[in-house]
């Protein structure tokens, strides 16, 4: 609904998402506190080393670009074709970005949001009513020594996404038969295997889980180390599969580095490296840590069903939101997905094998029961994992169309015209 300037807007999550949309409404004159857990692009930069598919010009706005070159006339970006890094793309936009004057006094760094309510409202009450609208948020926070404070806000937008709360590893999603207890010794990310991860997994047994495209980006990467380290052996578990393999390819893609990892793991399930045995239908039913050892013991369940002893233990099983952010709130969430209601039932209606045939699906997509709160990018998207960078842009445009209550607004189009 329409908030008139300089109403205050919480932007949850410094991330590209969350900077650009703390820099469309610093534009349009409203305030905002951006709050974030961590560090500017926190999330990338644990997966920095890897290469992203899409080009630069998908991932950054008009919008930012004119504010980096209003802060700093001989600032140079990355060419729209770019195809960079995670630590790339933070280190040549996003922490630029966030230094310009129109964001860096507002980033509240360290600053974790424990929840957001309203003062004066349970969950259930006020439904759909003006009254609800009309309480601010109460956003409570706790600080990296743990000291917990309240602010409020007219508006929040969370953009924590979804990275950092791992999937469980065990077969129907529920953890493995010992999983809860070794968590913190599996690792749910994509480690850095050729560079400052080599040691852990040079020389050693590991068991790869999953089916996607950061498994396949571990599963290559521990191929590729076999090179330096003969006895270095992977096991790639997949829950289901293909005649194609575990990744199913992208007639004539338009990615050219997914379409290349897709090539070599496919490759690399097929048998293409004694080194790599690949286990489709297969699920983990159990797994233990032995200290005195320092290895896994695992139990594996489906059609190549067994035991196992390995060294280290990459479960790559996709993320979901977390939402005890916003329990409080009257928020619509899918069934299915865990994200919000209608964007979930557009993006079903429109399911495609390849992200980049997706759209956004237009500002009501984005709206919730709850009046003024918003999520956006790819914790919009919940348990799916095709968002990009660009829907999140064209989801922000959307948002303050809004907010703005302008049908016609569009920034980026605005700053793309100053700039011709």
């Amino acid at each position: 609904m329409a908030v008139d300037t300089p109403a205050r807007i919480a932007v949850l999550g410094a991330g590209p998402i969350g900077l650009e949309a703390a820099l469309y409404a610093r534009f349009l004159g409203y305030d905002v506190d951006i709050y974030e857990r961590g560090h500017v692009a926190d999330n990338i930069l644990r997966w920095g080393h890897v290469r992203m598919f899409s080009p630069f010009g998908m991932n950054r706005s008009t919008l930012g670009l004119a504010a980096l070159r209003a802060q700093d006339e001989s600032y140079l970006p990355p060419g729209d074709e770019e195809i960079l890094t995670g630590l790339e793309y933070a280190d040549r936009y996003l922490l630029p970005l966030s230094q310009t004057d129109l964001l860096a006094d507002h980033l509240r760094l360290g600053i974790e949001v424990i929840g957001v309510g309203r003062p004066e409202l349970l969950k259930g009450e006020e439904i759909g009513t003006e009254e609800r609208a009309d309480s601010d948020f109460r956003i409570l926070c706790r600080d990296t020594a743990g000291a917990e404070t309240v602010v409020t806000a007219e508006v929040v937008i969370d953009t924590t996404g979804v990275f950092g709360n791992p999937n469980w590893a065990g077969e129907g999603g529920l953890p493995a038969i010992g999983e809860m207890a070794v968590r913190d010794r599996i690792e749910y990310g994509v480690p850095d295997i050729l560079g400052s991860a080599q040691s852990q997994y040079a020389s050693r047994k590991t068991l790869v889980i999953g089916a996607g495209y950061s498994a396949a980006t571990t599963v290559v990467a521990l191929a590729k180390l076999v090179e330096a380290a003969p006895d270095t052996h992977v096991t790639w578990l997949v829950r289901q599969a293909s005649e194609t393999g575990p990744i199913a390819p992208i007639v004539d893609d338009r990615l050219p580095e997914r379409a290349t990892l897709t090539i070599e793991a496919n490759r690399l399930a097929a048998g293409a490296s004694p080194n790599v045995v690949f286990k489709p239908r297969t699920t983990l039913a159990s797994v233990h840590y032995d200290e005195a050892a320092g290895k896994f013991h695992v139990e594996l369940s489906g059609e190549q069903d067994g035991r196992a002893e390995f060294d280290a233990i990459v479960a790559n099983v996709g993320c979901r939101p977390d939402n005890r952010i916003y329990q409080e709130l009257q928020v619509d969430e899918c069934y299915a997905t865990e994200g919000p209601m209608k964007l979930a039932a557009a993006l079903q209606g429109s399911s495609t094998g390849d992200c980049l045939a997706q759209t956004a699906h237009g500002p009501q997509s984005l709206t919730n029961p709850e009046p003024d709160f918003y999520i956006l990018g790819a914790k919009s998207y919940g348990r799916n994992p095709n968002f990009l960078v660009s829907i999140g842009l064209e989801q922000i445009r959307d948002l303050f169309t809004i907010i703005g209550d302008r049908q016609d607004l569009d920034l980026y189009e605005t700053a793309v015209k100053l700039s011709s």
